[in-house]
C-alpha cells in the first residue's frame, strides 16, 4: 500500500540532506554544537615532522586539508547557511591540526564520500581523513591509520512507529539503506543476505529515504543514527543493541608512518589532558549519550 507523504517530514527530510540551505537571516540555527561551548586547543608553533612528506608538502602551501563527512549530526556537518563545519570528528581533526602545528585557520575541509576515502588518501586530494572511518584490515593494505580514538557499534534507525524491528535478524525481505562502500552495508549483504541492501553516497539521502518510506531502516554506526535521531525525535529513533564493534581511526597516506605514529602521540595527549571528553560533551554528548571510556591507541 502506497504511504501518503506527511508534510512535516517532507520538510524535514529537505533540511536534513542538507541538499538545499534550509537556514536563512534570522531563521533558527542548524541544530548542533554551539560555537561558544567547543574547547580550544594551542597550537604546537615549534612542532616538525620533516620524515613525513605529507607534513611537508601541508607546511609548504600552509594549510592541512583534512577529509571528513559533511552529513553527521554532531558528527561531522556542515551548516548549509554559513559553511561551517562542526562535530566531534571536527574537533578530533582540530585537535590533531593543532598538535601538528596549524591553528584552525589553516584548516581546509573537504567532504569525501565514504566510497572514496582511500582514492582521496592515496592521490593526494588529503591530507589527514576524519569521519567515522572505521579501521579494519582490509583497509589498512590500502591507508594507514592512526588510533582508534573512538569506538562505534553498528546499528539500526527506523521510523518512530514502525514495529518489529529490534535488530538485523528483522530486516528479511526489508530494504535497509547505507551508504555505499561502507562497512555496514557490507556486514548486512554477507551476514544478512535476506535483507535487501540500499546504497547511496550519504546517510542524509538514506534518511530521506527513510522519512518517505521508500526503506525499512537506515544502517550504520550509533553514533551517526543517534544524531539522527536527535535531530528528529519525533519522527525516528535508534532500536536494537550494537551489532558490531567499529573503531574510528584518522586515515592517512599508507606508507607514512612518521605521520601515524605522530597522530598516535596526538591523541593519547588529548586524552589525558582532557580535551577529548571535552569535545565529546560538546557535540556527541549533546544527543544525551554520557562520553565513555576511550579506547587503547593501536600502534602498529
Amino acid at each position: 500500500m502506497h504511504r501518503k507523504r506527511n508534510p512535516s517530514a517532507a520538510l524535514l527530510l529537505l533540511c536534513l540532506s542538507l541538499l538545499t540551505a534550509c537556514g536563512k537571516a534570522g531563521s533558527p540555527p542548524v541544530k548542533g554544537p554551539s560555537a561558544k561551548d567547543l574547547p580550544t586547543y594551542p597550537v604546537d608553533g615549534t612542532f616538525s615532522l620533516p620524515a613525513s612528506p605529507t607534513w611537508t608538502r601541508a607546511h609548504r602551501r600552509g594549510r592541512i586539508v583534512v577529509g571528513v563527512k559533511d552529513d553527521q549530526p554532531y558528527l561531522g556537518e556542515r551548516d548549509p547557511s554559513s559553511g561551517t563545519y562542526s562535530g566531534f570528528d571536527i574537533e578530533i581533526a582540530k585537535m590533531m591540526a593543532a598538535s601538528l602545528g596549524f591553528s584552525v585557520n589553516r584548516i581546509q575541509y573537504k567532504a569525501i564520500a565514504s566510497a572514496n576515502r582511500e582514492t582521496a588518501l592515496r592521490n593526494g586530494q588529503i591530507d589527514l581523513y576524519v569521519g567515522t572511518y572505521t579501521i579494519n584490515a582490509l583497509r589498512k593494505k590500502q591507508v594507514g591509520f592512526a588510533g582508534p580514538y573512538y569506538l562505534a557499534g553498528q546499528s539500526l534507525l527506523v521510523r518512530r512507529g514502525q514495529q518489529g524491528i529490534n535488530g538485523p535478524q528483522d530486516l528479511n525481505g526489508r530494504k535497509v539503506c547505507s551508504a555505499a562502500g561502507s562497512s555496514s552495508i557490507q556486514r548486512i549483504q554477507a551476514d544478512y543476505p535476506k535483507a535487501v541492501p540500499v546504497t547511496y553516497d550519504s546517510y542524509a539521502v538514506c534518511v530521506d529515504n527513510l522519512l518517505t518510506y521508500q526503506v525499512t531502516a537506515v544502517t550504520t554506526d550509533n553514533t551517526i543514527l543517534m544524531g539522527f535521531a536527535a535531530k528528529a525525535p519525533k519522527e525516528l529513533k535508534v532500536v536494537g543493541k550494537p551489532f558490531s564493534e567499529e573503531p574510528y581511526g584518522i586515515g592517512v597516506p599508507r606508507n607514512d608512518t612518521a605521520l601515524r605514529l605522530a597522530l598516535d602521540n596526538a591523541i593519547v595527549a588529548h586524552e589525558k589532558n582532557g580535551d577529548w571528553r571535552k569535545a565529546y560533551d560538546a557535540t556527541l554528548g549533546l544527543s544525551g549519550i554520557p562520553a565513555p571510556a576511550p579506547p587503547p591507541v593501536d600502534r602498529y
